[in-house]
């Protein structure tokens, strides 16, 4: 795999801003190139920490880290920008150059019954958007691009728990492509109701995600089935500030009201470990990323819910209209 860091483009901002010390944040997959990156900070004479955190997304901007080390300037590499953060950062998406034609032509079989396609990817390919579109349509394919909606960069572009974009689109296509990985084309299948194929540039295939999105679904139904059952509950309130979904107070209350006793709980990482402790809890409602309590199912021994999910508990969304309108 090609990473581009795109140097070039970040020495000129650096040189504009001319920080001292700079907090670098790198996904799990990259912390590996920190020796890499901390020769080219060196070259410029800046002084380099970096942020051992995990970073899934945009939503986790490591400001206090920044701050405790005294830092000017955080530089966040592999994501786009998701909100607005009251301190200088720098967003490197960090390209993938690859070659995609031989996947694209894999793909024509699986999509042989569709005319029209829907088309999203990763930030790391949102520069082969036109080339991906170009290809298609040259193979008797009509490609909409989903919309730049919500927290997204830019059209084209998807993250992991916001699909509006793909929402916008989807009663004009027959199926969507995501080009990327199995994260946001999970997603994504969960989102719509069409057809989701994964153009997985990682794992060299194709996937159809429908076989995904099913055992998802019978978990997610175990899952709230489950909570019903529970009479202690915790109620998870995530401390990153791209992290926080849906209201605890309207929780609370309602979970309350229906005879059930109630916790409130901050956290700012999810493990098993952590919340092994709270052993005397029944089950949980998450109110951070939506995707731990997804992806993360064989993971927690005591159900944990979404706030969407917690919803259909309370009897104020039904389970078939929330698959209706997707879970994420």
């Amino acid at each position: 795999m090609a990473f581009n860091f795109e140097t070039e483009k970040l020495k000129n901002e650096l040189k504009k801003i001319k920080p001292k010390r700079v907090l670098v944040q790198l996904p799990e997959g990259v912390k590996q190139n920190s020796f890499e990156l901390l020769e080219f900070f060196k070259e410029l004479k800046i002084e380099v920490v970096f942020s051992g955190e995990t970073c899934w997304g945009g939503c986790s901007v490591a400001v206090e880290e920044a701050k405790s080390v005294k830092a000017d300037l955080i530089v966040h590499f592999g994501h786009s920008e998701f909100m607005k953060i009251d301190f200088p950062v720098i967003y490197i998406p960090i390209k993938d150059e690859l070659d995609l034609e031989p996947l694209l032509k894999k793909s024509l079989n699986e999509l042989k019954s569709f005319k029209s396609l829907g088309l999203s990817c990763s930030v790391q390919h949102i520069q082969d958007l036109k080339n991906i579109v170009t290809f298609y349509e040259n193979n008797g394919k009509k490609v909409i691009v989903s919309k730049k909606k919500g927290n997204v960069s830019s059209e084209g572009q998807i993250v992991g728990c916001q699909y509006f974009g793909l929402k916008e689109i989807q009663n004009k296509v027959e199926c969507f492509i995501v080009v990327g990985n199995n994260f946001h084309s999970l997603g994504a299948a969960l989102a719509v109701n069409k057809p989701v194929f994964l153009i997985d540039v990682y794992n060299n295939e194709v996937k159809n995600m429908n076989e995904v999105k099913d055992k998802i679904l019978k978990q997610r139904i175990l899952s709230v089935e489950k909570f019903k059952e529970s009479k202690k509950i915790g109620i998870i309130i995530g401390v990153k500030q791209g992290q926080q979904f849906g209201s605890y107070k309207l929780i609370k209350e309602k979970l309350e009201k229906s005879g059930k006793q109630v916790v409130l709980i901050t956290m700012n990482e999810f493990s098993p470990d952590k919340l092994i402790n709270f052993y005397n809890i029944d089950a949980f409602v998450e109110l951070a990323c939506p995707r731990i309590a997804i992806d993360d199912f064989a993971r927690y021994r005591k159900p944990i819910i979404t706030f969407k999910e917690a919803l259909v508990v309370l009897g104020e969304e039904s389970w078939d209209d929330l698959i209706k309108e997707g879970l994420l």
